[in-house]
């Protein structure tokens, strides 16, 4: 436990050091929400904290045209309570950069993961993808290569992922994505992957955003598959996101088989970082009691 208390420790002192330091940059987000859960079981009310994190980034010139890039990232809950568990890590890596595109080592969101852009609306909260899907993995002992873009708007990107154990067993991730998740550059994002036994599972995934007439359409396909079985699982998602001044109205639709679930929300700006939101979200599943979800929060980036 001491150990782990100095690492926490030693994060945060790390943080304030590189505030001062150039270029690296320190950022985060604290995302809060009150929210009332019904299980089947019973129901209950909980402060929650949705994937709130904290980190630093940086880059550095070295010579023969390339770069150091790094970032170091962790998971933290204002709403639970304060000891060693209260932190974890996320996205850790280092890497070089050059006129080749990028090659990160360490731990990093696969290609499947990272090829979903921003098209899942719901993005850590209940609705995320990964309630029905899997796939939204972040794997430890990889290797992550992004190439530069090319034929316009097309990039690729490779994880590989070791074994660290004379037993472990090593996978692949293969995504080949196209335009600007943020749709600003390019009206369109579209993405094809693929895992190859990436934490116990092969999967397929197309997806695809498009902004049209303000609105942004959201569509998905997905197909899963244990490895130590022979069935293979599929599933879809549709969705809609309209801004209007300062609100934004959002609608998600995913499914899995016979399981399926659906969000509705809004989210309202106070700032150009801050946002107060509201959802509903409901699951009904095939061999498990129903789920349902009701959220007010508050977000801060910084």
């Amino acid at each position: 436990m001491f150990a782990k208390k100095t690492g926490v420790a030693v994060a945060l002192m790390a943080l304030a050091t590189a505030a001062h330091a150039d270029p690296v940059s320190v950022y985060g987000k604290i995302n809060v929400s009150v929210q009332q859960s019904d299980k089947g079981a019973g129901s209950y009310s909980e402060l929650k904290s949705n994937a709130s994190r904290f980190g630093l980034k940086g880059d550095q010139a070295l010579d023969a045209g390339l770069t150091l890039v790094y970032q170091l990232e962790w998971e933290v809950d204002p709403s639970d309570e304060a000891n060693e568990k209260n932190i974890k890590a996320r996205n850790q890596f280092v890497g070089l950069k050059g006129n080749f595109g990028t090659v990160k080592f360490g731990r990093h969101d696969t290609a499947l993961k990272e090829s979903q852009g921003k098209i899942d609306l719901y993005n850590d909260y209940e609705a995320d993808l990964k309630t029905l899907w899997k796939g939204e993995n972040r794997m430890s002992n990889s290797v992550t290569y992004v190439s530069p873009k090319f034929a316009g708007q097309f990039a690729v990107e490779v994880s590989s992922i070791m074994k660290d154990t004379p037993t472990g067993k090593s996978g692949q991730s293969f995504a080949l994505m196209y335009g600007d998740e943020n749709l600003k550059d390019t009206k369109v994002f579209a993405s094809a992957a693929v895992d190859n036994d990436v934490n116990g599972y092969d999967a397929k995934r197309l997806m695809a955003q498009y902004k049209v007439a303000g609105f942004k359409l959201g569509a998905g396909l997905h197909q899963q598959q244990d490895i130590t079985k022979t069935t293979k699982d599929n599933g879809y998602l549709a969705n809609v996101a309209y801004p209007m001044d300062k609100l934004e109205f959002k609608v998600q639709y995913q499914t899995m088989e016979d399981d399926k679930g659906y969000s509705l929300g809004a989210d309202y700006k106070l700032g150009k970082d801050t946002k107060l939101f509201a959802w509903y979200s409901t699951y009904n599943f095939l061999t498990k009691d129903d789920t349902k979800y009701i959220a007010f929060g508050l977000e801060h980036k910084f």
